[in-house]
């Protein structure tokens, strides 16, 4: 039960957060949808492109919480973090997809719902990660998990997929 909570307390505290408090507070006031095209036709293409969008975020996202949660045996949260490098699953391909996966659902709600002020906070929102990620989160793994993680960051990319999956020699 205590697992459970641990996992639902960093769900709601960070990405629930991102992806949707802080949205619904930026679309409050955002009555204009001056984002929203103007042609029928782009209206739907922009639509479909948004529903993919949502689609690849939440699989990405809830992939990357179960391979934490299973082989990582933490949370997403920096207090509670994975106690054992996470190399499964969407992880052999790029070094990032939980944050890919929030990148992803953010893109959709800005799309699907024409707003700039959301489109706005989808570019923040990657702009800090662009910052922290390598000068904060990166040189934190190195630490904790050593050769194995700086091995794993040599042959995955952080952003763009590799096309086939990395085989960790560990495994």
């Amino acid at each position: 039960m205590v697992y459970l909570l641990r996992h639902l307390l960093s769900v709601l505290l960070l990405p629930f957060t991102v992806t949707v408090i802080v949205p619904l507070w930026l679309l409050r006031n955002d009555v204009s949808q001056n984002l929203a095209p103007k042609l029928v036709e782009v209206r739907l293409l922009v639509l479909g492109v948004g529903a993919a969008a949502l689609l690849i975020g939440l699989t990405l996202f809830i992939s990357t919480l179960v391979h934490f949660a299973r082989t990582g045996r933490g949370t997403l949260a920096p207090w509670d973090p994975p106690r054992v490098l996470v190399v499964q699953g969407v992880y052999r391909y790029v070094r990032n997809p939980m944050i890919s996966g929030v990148l992803f659902v953010l893109l959709a709600e800005a799309l699907l719902t024409s707003s700039r002020p959301v489109l706005i906070w989808f570019v923040l929102f990657l702009s800090i990660n662009l910052v922290y990620i390598p000068l904060l989160e990166e040189p934190g793994l190195a630490a904790r998990f050593g050769e194995r993680y700086r091995l794993y960051k040599k042959n995955v990319p952080r952003w763009l997929p590799r096309v086939k999956p990395w085989l960790p020699p560990w495994d």
